[in-house]
């Protein structure tokens, strides 16, 4: 049988992550603290494309002083606002517009509604529109920055306190929650602890243990379907429904062999008409790397689907 070799992180990716490139930070072995960029309601909202841009400046910043920022959801996030302070017409050709202005950013705990830590830089932009000026001023913020990464060095102290005086606490919602058999939401709670913090062992074993529980969970939830659908129509018709399921059963289930059986049996009486493999381990990679990389994209993949509530910002601006 010819054998198509996919790792974990490749059957996670498939079926867990979109655009996810907040997961790139857990992916490549850094474990960063996770932040979410949300940009506040604004009395003079930002044109579009200064947006973009300020939403790029935030991941720099993040990025360059050791944080992970994206557009995704965590606890923690940071957000940044610009205020105009003048604007002059500068007489052309071609007419421009001068805007000097205050670009504030904060990092903040959304749920407990909590400021860790803000800074503030003047910026002159200049361009032909507006929206130009606007971006012409951002594009001047310098990530690298002393003051950048004192803002930054603040809000990590900050945040990893926080999880050093809850981290108990995270562990056992995590167990809750598993054991209601919310196994994303677990694994959510759990990959979100930095490996600065003390507990991250501790955190680790629980998140290798709900892993398990959820693996196995998918296996027996996806064997039980697969074989209906063969028993409903042992044909090519129905091995391609039960390929289905199969497919999502990994091979560190405790029911791999069962499915594997399974698709051994369909595989006998369809014959080469059907066109699918189960999923093997691929031959000498590290598999509690490979593991660790799995239940961390579980877990930031269940953050993303997420959606902050109205306060998780706006509150720091009353």
């Amino acid at each position: 049988m010819k054998k198509n070799i996919f790792i974990v992180m490749a059957v996670m990716a498939a079926l867990f992550m979109g655009k996810l490139s907040a997961q790139n930070n857990f992916m490549d072995g850094e474990s960063r603290i996770a932040l979410s960029i949300a940009l506040p309601e604004q009395a003079d909202p930002l044109p579009a494309g200064a947006e973009t841009y300020l939403i790029n400046k935030l991941k720099q910043v993040a990025a360059q002083n050791g944080l992970a920022a994206e557009a995704g959801y965590s606890r923690f996030f940071i957000t940044a606002t610009i205020t105009p302070i003048s604007k002059d017409i500068v007489a052309g050709p071609p007419q421009q517009i001068a805007q000097n202005m205050e670009i504030t950013l904060y990092i903040a705990d959304g749920f407990d509604q909590k400021l860790f830590a803000t800074t503030t830089v003047s910026a002159k932009g200049v361009g032909t529109n507006e929206t130009k000026s606007y971006i012409d001023a951002i594009k001047h913020i310098n990530p690298n920055s002393k003051q950048f990464k004192e803002f930054a060095e603040e809000g990590k102290a900050k945040i990893v306190a926080y999880y050093e005086a809850q981290c108990d606490n995270i562990v056992k919602k995590a167990q809750s929650l598993a054991k209601q058999k919310d196994y994303e939401a677990a694994l959510y709670e759990l990959v979100a602890i930095p490996d600065v913090c003390k507990c991250y062992d501790q955190a680790l074993e629980a998140t290798a243990d709900i892993y398990q529980q959820y693996v196995d969970h998918l296996c027996d939830v996806n064997l039980a379907k697969a074989r209906a659908a063969w028993a409903a129509e042992q044909n090519v018709n129905g091995a391609k429904k039960a390929g289905e399921h199969l497919a999502s059963i990994y091979p560190d289930a405790k029911c791999y062999n069962e499915g594997m059986a399974l698709y051994r049996g369909i595989k006998d009486k369809v014959l080469d008409d059907w066109k699918f493999e189960m999923k093997i381990y691929q031959d000498g990679v590290d598999l509690e790397k490979e593991r660790i990389k799995a239940w961390r994209a579980v877990g930031v993949a269940y953050g993303n689907h997420q959606q902050p509530v109205n306060n998780y910002v706006n509150w720091l601006f009353r």
